[in-house]
């Protein structure tokens, strides 16, 4: 099983809008990600978002480069600080690759939680509009595959 855990591209302040969609730059940026995963030819059962607007923009332009039976879907459970646990413990029955396009800190705590076995490790450093592959090993163990960012990217 492969996760890709992705955090939304760089949204505008509240005080420029209160839905804080994605910048110019973002998009700029989600463009060359988008350029650069497509010929990878990745495929999910699922693309999920936190239904904020700036993951779902974000997950809206991976729809582009990643085939998916169904486009991206809002879910409860993916809000910035919301119980990583609950997710842990779906992933670990589920045998679909997944596309997660969330929020800090919570993506943060869960790629430590499946890595590690603990929230606050820390193991990732993730970045706007930057993908992260895990993969669920033959032992049941999670380990990062490849990490890409728009500032590689450039």
């Amino acid at each position: 099983m492969k996760l890709y855990l992705v955090q939304h591209a760089k949204a505008t302040t509240e005080q420029q809008d209160p839905q804080r969609p994605l910048t110019e730059e973002a998009k700029r940026d989600m463009a060359k990600v988008v350029g650069f995963i497509g010929p990878l030819d990745l495929s999910v059962d699922a693309l999920w978002h936190s239904g904020k607007k700036r993951a779902e923009q974000t997950a809206e332009f991976l729809a582009q480069a990643v085939k998916i039976e169904t486009g991206p879907t809002a879910r409860d459970g993916l809000a910035p600080n919301d119980d990583v646990t609950v997710l842990r413990d779906e992933l670990a029955a589920s045998r679909h690759d997944i596309m997660i396009v969330g929020h800090m800190p919570s993506l943060s705590r869960l790629a430590s939680l499946l890595l590690t076995g603990t929230e606050s490790a820390d193991t990732v450093a993730f970045k706007n509009g930057g993908v992260v592959c895990l993969q669920r090993n033959e032992r049941n163990r999670w380990q990062i595959d490849w990490i890409v960012t728009p500032e590689i990217l450039r």
